[in-house]
């Protein structure tokens, strides 16, 4: 429950309104609407009983005069007193037993067979020793298919089996010592065929025995199935509406049925219909919601877009209240809000940079550029008439440094004057160290022409030195590393040296802490207020074996 109050208070509100009009609206349709199905489905229920209980009451009534007409049969033959004098009297000749079968007992079963179609066999099963066997009118008691103590009463015994209704009979007789059957072997199509008005809808049929064993069952769209269920079965289920009634001739039990699904598919209409007025409603729901957001909603989610834009910093965001109500009002401050923001913020940074700028016009003044160069000059000649050449090198790397660090009081130079100004600084360092260091520079040719901020790398170099190859205490040979590389669409510099690190609690504030002196948290700021806070420096160093820093920077084309 708590799960879900989070979720709906997590919602946005156009969507929480939506829920509101939805839940007043659809709730009480729906309501009605399932109210209305079910007593519609209940009266169809109740009068598809009835329609049962009158189709079950004409069709057994169909049933038994089926049935009745072969009992009739049965018994026209069970009591016919030259029938049974034929069977009991002893033949001495084949003659004498062709005369009785010719003259009575053929003639009674075929008049049988011919009056009904539906009667398919008549056999006369007797123990009398003297009648010999005649095809299927005529068999030995012995070959009877049931047990013959079943038969000793004179009632006629039904049977289904294979798909043949089976009747037996005991025939009448005054001499106890002989036994005569009547077996009637039936059609069942015939039989059932006064239930076609039940096979041509969408019932059931299960005809049972006296001991409610399935004896015929017919289900619409399935086909006759015989025995594939039982009473319990259908009754057991529930989803069916059952009649059931039994037969005054055999006493079968006969049960109709119908699947409550059938039934219910009457009330498709009312269903079309509820779910008509459920769309109708949302569908004005929709359009009342849709007016609804244009008043309120629409001017909220604007307020929020230019909220997380003013988180994410974008400061320029243009924002109108079309009203003057709560909605209005709250934009119209949120927008005074903003334009006090941009202000405040926008002093801020330009006195910033400003500062910066002096800073850096600052440390370029402090040299005067014509005295500095007219000086190397000389000292470069005198260095020269000397045959010093050493010092006439220093001179000359110390004229393209200065050169290029002043740069004519520009803040931006390429990529190659400054990898000159830094591969200057770099000799002039070893020169100064006697060669105590070893210097690898790597610089793609590919990026030389892209302009970037002037200073950036000489700084970084001049770090890596004064605090880290000085200080190197391990074995092995100091060694400095300086590559410039592309990355997609940024230019990477790489300063790596194997000096002495940095401590891991000061590596966090390195380019955080205040210092005095033009240093690498100079180099950083500058970056980011020229290039923007995804840009800088990046430190990466371990104790006792050295330090790496990355500068990145976007590309920026020669002007």
């Amino acid at each position: 429950m708590k799960k879900l109050k989070q979720w709906y208070k997590n919602l946005k509100f156009r969507k929480k309104v939506l829920l509101g009009y939805m839940a007043v609206s659809l709730i009480p349709v729906i309501i009605l609407g399932v109210f209305s199905y079910v007593q519609v489905r209940n009266l169809l229920l109740a009068r598809e009983e009835q329609v049962l209980e009158e189709t079950l009451q004409q069709n057994v009534t169909a049933l038994d005069g089926s049935l009745t007409s072969y009992k009739y049969f049965m018994d026209s033959l069970v009591w016919n007193s030259n029938l049974e004098q034929a069977l009991a009297a002893r033949y001495d000749t084949n003659f004498q037993m062709f005369l009785a079968y010719r003259d009575v007992i053929d003639p009674m079963l075929s008049n049988i067979r011919n009056l009904n179609p539906a009667v398919e066999r008549v056999t006369i099963y007797s123990s009398n020793a003297t009648i010999y066997s005649h095809g299927e009118s005529l068999r030995p008691l012995n070959e009877i298919g049931i047990s013959t103590e079943e038969l000793k009463d004179s009632k006629i015994h039904w049977y289904y089996k294979d798909n043949k209704l089976e009747l037996y009979c005991k025939i009448y007789s005054e001499k106890k010592s002989e036994q005569n059957i009547i077996y009637m072997e039936i059609s069942d199509r015939q039989t059932f065929a006064n239930l076609k008005t039940l096979f041509e809808e969408d019932f059931g049929v299960l005809i049972t025995d006296t001991n409610d064993n399935p004896v015929f069952s017919y289900l619409a769209g399935q086909g006759e199935q015989i025995a594939a269920v039982s009473k319990k079965e259908v009754l057991r289920s529930g989803r069916c509406v059952v009649k059931e009634d039994r037969s005054g001739v055999c006493e079968w039990g006969i049960l109709l049925y119908r699947p409550v699904g059938a039934v219910s598919a009457a009330a498709k209409g009312i269903t079309v219909l509820v779910l008509l007025v459920i769309i109708i409603c949302m569908v004005l729901i929709i359009l009342a919601s849709s007016i609804l957001s244009k008043s309120v909603v629409k001017p909220l989610g604007e307020l929020m877009h230019n909220v997380e834009q003013v988180e994410d910093g974008h400061l320029a965001v243009d924002i109108k209240a079309e009203s003057s109500d709560e909605i209005g009002r709250l934009i119209h401050s949120f927008r005074k809000m903003v334009e006090r923001l941009n202000y405040m913020v926008n002093e801020v940074y330009q006195s910033k940079i400003t500062q910066q700028e002096y800073e850096m016009k600052a440390l370029q003044a402090q040299i005067n550029p014509h005295f500095l160069y007219n000086s190397l000059s000389l000292i470069n000649w005198k260095a020269i008439m000397a045959e010093q050449e050493e010092i006439s090198e220093m001179a000359q790397l110390l004229s393209t440094f200065y050169r290029t660090t002043l740069n004519k009081g520009k803040n931006v130079i390429t990529v190659k004057g400054e990898w000159d100004n830094t591969c200057s600084y770099i000799r002039i360092q070893r020169m100064m160290h006697s060669g105590k260091f070893e210097a690898e520079m790597e610089m793609e040719e590919s990026i030389l022409e892209y302009e970037m901020l002037n200073l950036l790398l000489q700084p970084l170099v001049e770090n890596a030195i004064i605090h880290g190859l000085d200080h190197k205490e391990t074995e092995g040979p100091k060694q400095l590393l300086v590559r410039g590389r592309r990355e997609e669409n940024t230019l990477v510099f790489e300063v790596t040296d194997n000096g002495c690190g940095i401590p891991e609690e000061v590596l966090p504030y390195i380019l955080t802490s205040k210092t005095s002196g033009y240093g690498v948290q100079n180099v950083h700021h500058r970056i980011q207020l020229y290039y923007g806070e995804q840009f800088g420096l990046v430190y990466k160093s371990e104790q006792n074996k050295g330090t790496t820093v990355l500068l990145t920077i976007p590309i920026v084309n020669a002007g």
